[in-house]
C-alpha cells in the first residue's frame, strides 16, 4: 500500500510542479482591515459578556506523536490503549530549517493526508512555521526584517507549494496552526519584534495559500496561554483571515493552579469570550504537563474544560515530560486520562466543511 501511495503522491505531483503567485496579493490589508482587529481584551466585568458554557460533549481529539510519516501507526496503537477510542484529529509539524521543509516533503503530507482520507470524520493538523530557521535564536531585529522581507512577497512562492501540494494529495481541508506560539520567544515566527508587520505577513500568507484551487483550509491563530512576551490580542490578524482561536496550554508555571489559568489576563476565560464575540471555535493544538510533576487534577480540569466549551479540537502533546502514553512518568495523570478518553467516539461529523479529494475517492488505507 505504501508504494501505491506513493506512486500517487509523485502523480499529484505534476500539478504543483510549475506554479505562480497570483497577482494582486495584498502586503498592506492590516490598514484596511484594523476594524477587524483587537489589542485589547475587554476589562471583567465589562458588559455585555458573551455566552461560553456548552452542554457538556465530546471533543474531537488526538495527540501529536510523531512529525514524520513513520509516527502515523502510533495513533492507532494509542487509540487501543485507549480502549477502541476514535482519535480523529492527526497532529504534526513542518521543520523550519529551510523552505524547503515549509514546502512540504511529498512523503510526509502524502502519507499524512491519506490517513486524513482513510475516514470522513478525522481531521489533520498542521503546524506550518512562517519564517526560517524557525529555532534559529534570531534576534528581534532579524525577526523584523525577515518579516519586512515576507510582507514584500519574498517568501509567497513557498507558500504557494505548500498549498497546492496538500490539495494534490488529498489534504485541502487541513487546519493549519500558522506561526504557533507567536506570542512567545522561541520562535522566529513570532510576533513582538513587529506585531503590525506580522499580522499583515498573516494575511498575505492566507491570501496566497487561499488562492489555490481546491482547499478549504482553516487558519488556527495559535497562542501560548497568558501573556508571555507580548499579548497575543494585539497579534490577531483578522476576523476574515482567523477560522478557529487556539491555545497551547500546559501546566505552567509551577505552583499554578487551573483556576488561575483560566482567570490570568490573556488565559483560558479570555480566549474563549475572545472567540465567542467573534463567532468562532476554540482548539487546544498543544496541551500537557510540564512544570508540576505527575499532575492528575491538571489533566481532569483540562478535559471537561474543552467538553463544556465551543471546542473544535484537542491534541494532547504526548511525549515526556508532557503525556501520558509514551510518557512512563506520570502513572496518576496517565491513569485519570485514559479514564475520561477510553473508547470516545468524538464526534461523527465534526467539520463543517465537507471536502473531498479533487482527484476522486481516497485509496485504500494502509496504517
Amino acid at each position: 500500500m505504501r508504494l501505491a501511495r506513493l506512486t500517487l503522491a509523485a502523480a499529484a505531483l505534476l500539478l504543483v510542479t510549475t506554479v505562480t503567485v497570483p497577482s494582486g496579493t495584498p502586503s498592506d490589508q492590516a490598514e484596511r482591515h484594523a476594524a477587524l482587529s483587537s489589542d485589547t481584551v475587554q476589562p471583567r466585568g465589562a458588559a455585555p459578556r458573551p455566552a461560553v458554557q456548552r452542554t457538556r460533549h465530546e471533543t474531537p481529539f488526538g495527540a501529536f506523536v510523531g512529525s514524520w510519516d513513520n509516527y502515523i501507526p502510533n495513533i492507532r496503537r494509542m487509540a487501543q490503549w485507549l480502549n477502541g477510542a476514535n482519535m480523529q484529529v492527526g497532529h504534526t509539524y513542518l521543520a523550519g530549517n529551510g523552505w524547503a521543509d515549509v514546502e512540504g516533503d511529498p512523503v510526509v503530507l502524502g502519507l499524512w493526508s491519506q490517513w486524513r482520507l482513510a475516514d470522513p470524520s478525522r481531521k489533520l493538523v498542521l503546524g506550518v512555521p512562517m519564517l526560517v530557521p524557525n529555532e534559529g535564536n534570531l534576534p528581534d531585529g532579524e525577526v523584523a526584517k525577515l518579516l519586512a522581507r515576507g510582507n514584500r512577497g519574498e517568501f509567497d512562492l513557498h507558500f504557494l507549494k505548500l498549498a497546492r501540494k496538500l490539495v494534490a494529495f488529498g489534504g485541502g481541508d487541513t487546519v493549519l496552526t500558522l506561526g504557533w506560539e507567536m506570542n512567545g520567544i522561541t520562535y522566529s515566527s513570532r510576533c513582538r519584534p513587529d506585531p503590525a508587520a506580522w499580522k499583515a505577513y498573516w494575511r498575505r500568507i492566507v491570501t496566497v495559500m487561499r488562492s489555490v484551487p481546491g482547499q478549504h483550509f482553516r487558519f488556527d491563530f495559535d497562542p501560548t496561554r497568558g501573556l508571555d512576551a507580548i499579548p497575543w490580542t494585539r497579534c490577531y490578524p483578522g476576523d476574515d483571515v482567523v477560522d478557529i482561536i487556539g491555545m497551547d496550554s500546559y501546566d505552567q508555571p509551577a505552583g499554578g493552579t487551573f483556576d488561575e489559568y483560566v482567570s490570568e489576563p490573556y488565559g483560558l476565560q479570555d480566549q474563549v469570550e475572545f472567540a465567542a464575540k467573534r463567532g468562532k471555535q476554540v482548539s487546544y493544538p498543544e496541551w500537557g504537563l510540564f512544570d508540576n510533576g505527575d499532575n492528575p487534577e491538571f489533566v481532569r480540569r483540562m478535559v471537561d474544560w474543552m467538553r463544556t466549551h465551543d471546542t473544535a479540537y484537542q491534541t494532547v502533546t504526548d511525549y515526556c515530560p508532557h503525556g501520558f502514553w509514551e510518557c512512563d512518568r506520570n502513572p496518576r495523570s496517565s491513569a485519570v486520562f485514559k479514564q475520561l478518553m477510553s473508547g470516545s467516539k468524538g464526534e461523527p461529523s465534526p467539520w463543517s466543511v465537507p471536502w473531498s479529494p479533487p482527484w476522486g475517492s481516497a485509496p485504500a488505507p494502509g496504517h
